[in-house]
């Protein structure tokens, strides 16, 4: 496990996780005061930014980084290693993601496997060889995404006490956004590593309440991270792993304010993967973290929302309404659960009077347009007024003779 100065520095903002200059550390603070997006309101101004347009981390149809410049002059700087005849290793197969032994290791049985706990030594530079990260030992689990792809891809093919140059395009380092103020959008990188120790992770079953709310915590966070960035399914896989934390076995005895404490972050971690699935208009999935968080708390106002939003996006209406009218009901001023509301009832509105339309078309106009016709043929007023008069005449004269038959008599 890694000190309590190194999971800091591998949860500071950034695709990376590993910053150690005091701006991460600033932005790493203002994360965590919207950790689960308490104020609805943000969302909205999320929406207005359109952050569901940007790119997720895998978009392979952006175009590569341009060729680099400053990479043959930071190998020529290395002396000995520009010589070393070993060659780039095409990590995926693309061009995108190279690496280079510097510095042999000690067999290809000593490479870590996902799920260790990794320490390596980190040099991170840009194309003009500014160095953007320096950590003597930064300390990760390997596989979880808790660092930048780049150094979650190839530190598992790195031997124990190898030292490697790796050459990364932006999509597997901070993307499109950068990560301000020192890395700029669409960067790409040249990581130096060098891996230094690799252990089994820690047994779930024997960590004590406290440090399994920091571990859930610290990949919640994490989580948080990727959904500011737009990375939806990085922000899922961050944000499971947290909530599997959560619900390990336990062979420590909690006091009831861990338990309760385990709890909080258990509904923020579903209330924010909800966030994440909606987003991916994954709305069966988001509907279950919404129902398991109102298990919990039923009052819940995010997830009483949430909840009332993917019903509104399955067309629901009758069902989401009550259930925002719920929300509205425990914070009569939040703004947004209003305006949402308020489009909800008006769609609803228009899908009744299309309904409406619908079955008048399909059942009214064709018995109005041919039973009344049939009934009016039958009246008693449309029969012919010739007939009616020689109806009367015949009458008249059978009553004639009828009197004069009688007279006779």
């Amino acid at each position: 496990m890694a000190s309590s100065g190194e999971e800091r520095r591998s949860s500071s903002p950034g695709r990376a996780g590993t910053g150690t200059e005091p701006a991460p550390m600033a932005d790493a603070a203002q994360l965590d005061t919207a950790e689960d997006f308490e104020v609805l309101e943000e969302e909205e101004e999320e929406e207005e930014e359109d952050l569901s347009e940007l790119p997720p981390l895998e978009d392979v149809g952006r175009p590569p980084a341009p060729p680099r410049e400053g990479a043959q002059p930071l190998e020529q700087g290395r002396g000995d290693a520009a010589e070393d005849p070993q060659e780039w290793v095409d990590v995926l197969g693309s061009g995108l993601l190279k690496k280079k032994t510097l510095v042999p290791g000690q067999g290809v049985d000593t490479r870590p496997r996902k799920g260790q706990d990794v320490t390596i030594r980190l040099k991170a530079t840009l194309e003009n060889g500014s160095v953007v990260e320096e950590n003597p030992a930064l300390t990760f689990t390997l596989g979880d995404c808790d660092v930048v792809q780049a150094l979650d891809l190839c530190v598992q093919l790195l031997e124990m006490g190898e030292t490697a140059l790796i050459m990364s395009d932006a999509k597997y380092c901070y993307g499109s956004q950068g990560r301000s103020p020192d890395i700029p959008p669409n960067a790409a990188l040249t990581l130096e590593v060098e891996l230094l120790a690799a252990q089994d992770g820690p047994d779930l079953e024997l960590l004590s309440g406290k440090e399994k709310i920091e571990l859930a915590n610290r990949k919640r966070e994490r989580g948080n991270f990727f959904y500011q960035q737009a990375d939806y399914v990085l922000a899922i896989n961050s944000y499971d792993i947290a909530l599997k934390i959560i619900a390990s076995s336990s062979k420590v005895d909690f006091s009831p304010d861990e338990e309760a404490e385990l709890l909080d972050v258990k509904v923020k971690c579903l209330n924010n993967l909800a966030a994440s699935q909606l987003k991916l208009d994954h709305y069966e999935a988001a509907l279950k973290s919404c129902n398991l968080v109102l298990e919990h708390q039923p009052g819940n106002i995010k997830a009483l929302f949430r909840k009332g939003k993917v019903l509104a996006q399955q067309g629901e209406y009758r069902q989401a309404i009550p259930i925002l009218k719920s929300a509205l009901k425990l914070e009569p001023s939040n703004k947004t659960i209003h305006a949402e509301l308020s489009k909800l009832v008006k769609k609803h509105t228009d899908q009744k009077n299309v309904e409406t339309e619908m079955y008048r078309k399909m059942l009214g106009n064709p018995s109005a347009a041919g039973t009344p016709r049939k009934c009016k043929d039958k009246l008693p007023w449309s029969i012919p007024w010739k007939w009616l008069f020689g109806a009367t005449a015949i009458a008249l004269g059978g009553v004639a003779l009828s009197v004069v038959i009688a007279a006779r008599n």
